[in-house]
């Protein structure tokens, strides 16, 4: 079973402005974010039986909760993330220090390469694909795949709501992935068909409700409440769908996904 990095969402807040679904003006409910996390916690530990570690939040740091942008790992080795945006750079000694402190070996890209870790860089099977233009940088890819000894596909993002590939992408098993055709560029779109054997594309309603940004635990599949054709689709492949609400990390351009980091 999966072990996941969370970090809870006690300084969680609307603070900055930083992709198009965040607005100052539309602030989150700390007290329903919490309820909404811990909903997240229990359904991945109690119910699904996956281990779940956990980061110290740290006041000012509101995007600590999204761990899955802290980086890859690879067995004991940490790719660490270099983030985009001067505010969450502020996150990387936290992410270095608790991964240090676990005995991982910390392996940070050159500096002048932006790259958001599980947000723009997924499995498939053996292949690593990667995205690119928003918040990550196509120069970064390299580096990650002679690191991870493995192919690494880039996919340019097209739509800026789609920021990180996360949103846009999902590996279900080692042949088969959600994607929503219009988050990526013609080639993009391409190489996403020919490359993953089993692509699923998902409708703009439910991909707008961040269907893609799921969690898979075996052929689990946790999402936000309301993808009802996502949800129709995933259940005739075999798949069990587990529904939460998850609607006010939406204020801040995540959801599932985007709040865990894989470390095994």
């Amino acid at each position: 079973m999966p072990t996941f990095l969370m970090c809870p969402p006690d300084y969680y807040g609307i603070e900055y402005e930083i992709n198009p679904w965040m607005d100052c003006r539309r602030p989150a409910d700390t007290a329903l974010a919490k309820k909404q996390w811990r909903a997240l916690y229990d359904q991945l530990t109690t119910k699904l039986g996956a281990t779940v570690e956990l980061l110290m939040p740290v006041k000012g740091l509101p995007d600590l909760i999204f761990t899955a942008n802290a980086g890859l790992v690879a067995g004991t080795k940490f790719i660490r993330s270099n983030f985009r945006f001067p505010q969450r750079r502020r996150e990387i000694p936290v992410f270095e220090t608790w991964f240090k402190e676990r005995g991982y070996r910390i392996l940070p890209l050159p500096p002048a390469a932006c790259f958001e870790g599980e947000g723009d860089a997924l499995p498939v099977g053996q292949t690593f694909f990667a995205g690119y233009r928003t918040r990550s940088d196509i120069q970064s890819h390299q580096t990650i795949g002679e690191i991870l000894g493995c192919e690494v596909l880039s996919l340019e993002l097209a739509d800026p709501r789609f920021y990180h590939l996360d949103t846009c992408f999902c590996p279900l098993d080692d042949r088969t992935a959600l994607y929503f055709p219009d988050a990526f560029d013609a080639y993009g779109r391409k190489v996403i068909e020919t490359s993953v054997p089993e692509p699923i594309p998902v409708a703009p309603e439910d991909a707008l409700r961040f269907g893609c940004n799921a969690i898979v635990v075996g052929t689990g599949v946790v999402l936000h409440a309301g993808c009802d054709e996502l949800n129709r689709d995933l259940r005739r492949r075999g798949f069990t769908v587990h529904e939460l609400d998850l609607s006010e990390f939406h204020k801040a351009g995540g959801s599932a996904k985007c709040l865990v980091l894989r470390l095994n």
